[in-house]
């Protein structure tokens, strides 16, 4: 968690130049709107104006949650081991239809999934073999736990760096898993507006009331301790977000963009922003998911992602598309022709 200190603000040399060779290319200044953006702010983490993303990873973490026994998903929580030995196993799901079709590579991390056992492809790291506790009568865990999750997280980075991986990208499964994120960002934003709650996968209205009773029920049993992103994650957190948390921290300790996905993800990225607002500078929104507590998390973060695609399926989807999008901002930057050449 040291490591954290290290964190600097965005090169701004870099950024003015990747400014000014904008301004020079065959378009009006400012016509590619976001693409430019893009452009200039990966300058700005690399320090250069001219970067690619040749090697892209996209990391997804499995984790079980506690809090599933109180009937806040509508899947059976096996689920989650199941659709882990599938995205390992390189089938068609989305994620990995997706990440290959951005040329990424998927690496699946187990930190947490129950009766999943050792297989190829598979990353093994069970911080909690069966998962996180229910955090509506305890800590889902430790604040040990939450701190070494974090320092996973930003160790996964470095060690990515050191391979030359280029950009990354978060995603994540467990089934339940929109309910510890909407407690953590209702939490960061001292909230308890329900209204914030969303269905996840799919809830009737008797779960869906009984998920929003839950969160406030958790937030007000654990209010004494919600002061700080690392209790937070330790009461009302999962596995899986301590785990993005780390990896956007470890993105702006090394200078390697990090892409957000959905709710999960920006409920990490919100959790790296308090505990180091600049490491928000690192970070690449893609989409804004369709959870309602991710548009309240993106505006606290003052963070605004260009994908309006009413997705919400998880899996770091919104990871690949967007990786797609950069690597056209980056061709833009690196190919077109100047005025001057003209």
């Amino acid at each position: 968690m040291n490591r954290i200190s290290s964190i600097t603000p965005l090169n701004s040399l870099a950024m003015s130049e990747a400014e000014k060779f904008q301004s020079q290319l065959v378009k009006p200044s400012g016509s590619l709107g976001e693409l430019e953006r893009i452009t200039i702010q990966l300058a700005g983490i690399t320090g250069q104006v001219h970067n690619n993303t040749r090697k892209k990873v996209i990391c997804l973490f499995g984790s079980d949650h506690g809090i599933y026994d109180e009937g806040v998903s509508s899947a059976p929580q096996d689920f989650t081991r199941r659709l882990m030995e599938v995205y390992a196993g390189e089938k068609n799901a989305g994620i990995n239809i997706l990440a290959r079709q951005a040329g990424a590579e998927l690496r699946v991390f187990d930190l947490g999934v129950k009766n999943l056992s050792p297989r190829e492809n598979i990353i093994t790291r069970k911080f909690l073999p069966n998962g996180t506790e229910n955090f509506l009568h305890g800590r889902a865990m430790t604040i040990e736990t939450v701190r070494d999750v974090i320092a996973f997280g930003i160790d996964l980075v470095n060690g990515m760096k050191s391979e030359g991986v280029d950009i990354i990208g978060v995603g994540e499964v467990g089934m339940g898993n929109t309910t510890p994120a909407c407690a953590c960002i209702m939490s960061a934003l001292k909230s308890r507006d329900d209204s914030l709650v969303g269905k996840g996968a799919g809830l009737n209205d008797e779960a869906f009331a009984r998920k929003k009773k839950v969160i406030i029920d958790a937030l007000n049993f654990h209010s004494e301790n919600l002061n700080d992103p690392v209790n937070i994650l330790s009461c009302v957190g999962g596995l899986d977000i301590a785990a993005m948390t780390g990896v956007f921290l470890g993105g702006a300790v090394y200078h390697v963009p990090v892409v957000i996905d959905g709710v999960i993800a920006v409920a990490g990225a919100l959790m790296s922003y308090l505990l180091e607002p600049l490491s928000r500078e690192y970070m690449i929104a893609s989409h804004e998911s369709a959870e309602p507590a991710y548009a309240k998390a993106a505006e606290f973060m003052k963070i605004s992602p260009p994908l309006k695609l009413g997705m919400r399926l998880g899996e770091g989807t919104g990871c690949a598309i967007m990786m797609q999008i950069i690597d056209d901002s980056l061709a833009i930057i690196n190919s077109m022709g100047k005025f001057q050449e003209l």
